[in-house]
């Protein structure tokens, strides 16, 4: 039976990596968005839990298959199924467990033969361990046995069967070398946030935080690293949506539409975290406009009322509300001074700028009332997931992807962030009671679009010198949402971010890339 091991040196002691792996959250942040999706989590290492994924194909095939899908989900003028994926199902069954030393997984049903994964935690030898703070290190052995569906037999066919079976092992094992990248990244960079928050001199423990819009892109993986440092996560659910029920547990139901939240479920919560509202993508409709400014300001003004009252009890909480980078408006480039858009500059005088003013004067009442508050003007996230990279990368892939929205005389700036650092900024600023006010949510080098499309295309190595016809992304979001979203020119500053003790895991864009999509 084939067998694949790694050995990963983590510069933490072996109970705060076994702990990590035990806690909710940690399966999520450890697939790799280029790999497939977590469907239903473990409820722990205990023999017996179940764990349900979907597994994309290997290399770029499953990397187009599923950007072209997401891509889909979101052009179509039509909801598609939420099952709707180019994934094979998988299910693994936790089967043994040695707490501090060991746990173990098996494929119950997958599109394998047989998968065997033993995860062993070692404390790292004299030679071997990393001292910095004072710390002894910890090795992960990942130990798989497999067997692909087919694998005994090819073995038993002769040499040219062999061969050939040997050759299918090589790349399921490149496709395992480069997803074991992806997890010895996220966990040295998920223990050493943690490790930099609890080091801090106003570190006051394991918080209590409330985060809306927690199924979504950045707030899927915002629970998972929350939880991962030990911080209890409630999520906000919608009523009649699914997983909405009372208000019990770690789950709260709410209907912002109508106004109605319990306060007192919130009453124990230290922070919230708003990421509530309907996605900026499609055709800006009348209607569509109206559902996006209407989603924001009933969730937030809710939010903002609901904490204000609970101030009366005088206990300190915090919110951390969304926004974007179009505050400054599609054509604001690098601001009036040229040096870039900072958080005191003037919104701009478009729509999407207008509804980004509204949105964070939404959350006034709380601060107001003495609340914490903060704004996080997202910029382009950058994760095969969802957002400008999905849409772009089946293009990208195919050999025919270039710069956006550039053209005569034009070639707008791009103020980009990976999916690991906008998570890791919201979760800072909930966590951290030195952020308030607006904060740009954006690397701190932003680039032109021709660079953009440049070190994509020599990451995936593909060409990438011909620009996007605008024809193309205008059939899909109609004339004004080419030119606030495609064309948009914003070099937005990282200072603020910065100085508030912010560590960036990703401040270039070739760094940023290749980990998203495990190149």
């Amino acid at each position: 039976m084939p067998v694949f091991e790694r050995r990963t040196l983590v510069p933490h002691d072996r109970s705060t990596v076994f702990s990590w792996f035990s806690r909710p959250g940690a399966l999520v942040r450890l697939t790799p968005p280029f790999a497939g999706s977590v469907r239903r989590e473990p409820e722990g290492l205990d023999v017996g839990s179940v764990a349900r994924l979907g597994v994309g194909a290997p290399g770029s095939l499953g990397l187009g298959l599923e950007s072209a899908a997401g891509l889909a989900k979101t052009v179509l003028p039509f909801r598609l199924p939420q099952w709707f994926a180019p994934e094979a199902p998988w299910t693994s069954l936790h089967t043994a467990l040695e707490p501090g030393r060991m746990f173990r997984d098996e494929m119950s049903s997958g599109p394998l033969k047989s998968w065997v994964h033993t995860h062993s935690f070692e404390d790292a030898a004299p030679g071997e361990a990393d001292t910095a703070g004072g710390r002894p290190g910890c090795v992960v052995v990942d130990h798989i046995e497999y067997e692909l569906p087919a694998g005994a037999v090819l073995r038993r066919k002769g040499a040219a069967w062999s061969r050939a079976g040997r050759w299918t092992e090589e790349r399921l094992e490149d496709e395992l070398a480069r997803q074991f990248n992806f997890r010895a990244a996220q966990l040295a960079g998920d223990l050493d946030f943690h490790a930099g928050l609890h080091a801090a001199p106003d570190a006051d423990g394991p918080l209590t935080i409330a985060v809306s819009g927690a199924s979504g892109l950045i707030g899927s993986q915002l629970c998972a690293l929350l939880t991962g440092g030990g911080h209890r996560v409630i999520r906000l659910v919608r009523t009649g949506s699914r997983g909405a029920a009372t208000s019990s547990g770690d789950t709260v139901s709410w209907d912002p539409a109508a106004g109605r939240l319990d306060a007192e479920a919130l009453r124990d919560v230290d922070a919230v975290v708003n990421l509530s509202g309907e996605t900026i993508g499609g055709r800006l409709t009348e209607a569509h406009r109206d559902e996006m400014l209407q989603s924001r300001l009933s969730a937030t003004g809710l939010l903002a009322r609901t904490l204000a009252e609970l101030a009366e009890d005088g206990r300190q909480r915090s919110l951390i509300n969304a926004s974007a980078i179009g505050f400054y408006g599609a054509e604001a480039g690098a601001g009036q001074d040229g040096e870039g858009l900072r958080e005191t500059d003037q919104p701009g005088e478009d729509f999407l700028a207008e509804l980004c003013r509204q949105w964070e004067q939404a959350t006034a009442p709380a601060a107001r009332a003495g609340v914490r508050t903060a704004m996080i003007r997202t910029g382009l996230v950058l994760t095969p997931a969802g957002g400008i990279l999905q849409q772009v990368l089946p293009l990208f892939l195919l050999g025919v992807g270039g710069p956006l929205g550039t053209g005569k005389d034009r070639n707008p700036w791009q103020s980009w962030i990976s999916i690991e650092d906008i998570v890791g900024l919201f979760a800072h600023a909930a966590l951290d009671g030195r952020v308030h006010g607006p904060v740009n949510g954006v690397a701190p080098y932003p680039v032109e679009s021709r660079d953009f499309a440049a070190t994509l295309g020599t990451v995936l190595r593909r060409p990438s010198a011909v620009p996007l016809p605008a024809a193309a992304p205008t059939a899909v979001l109609g004339s004004e949402g080419n030119r606030l979203l495609v064309e948009a020119d914003q070099k937005a500053r990282a200072d603020r971010a910065l100085d508030s003790g912010y560590v960036f895991r990703h401040p270039q864009l070739d760094a940023a890339l290749q980990h998203v999509l495990g190149r």
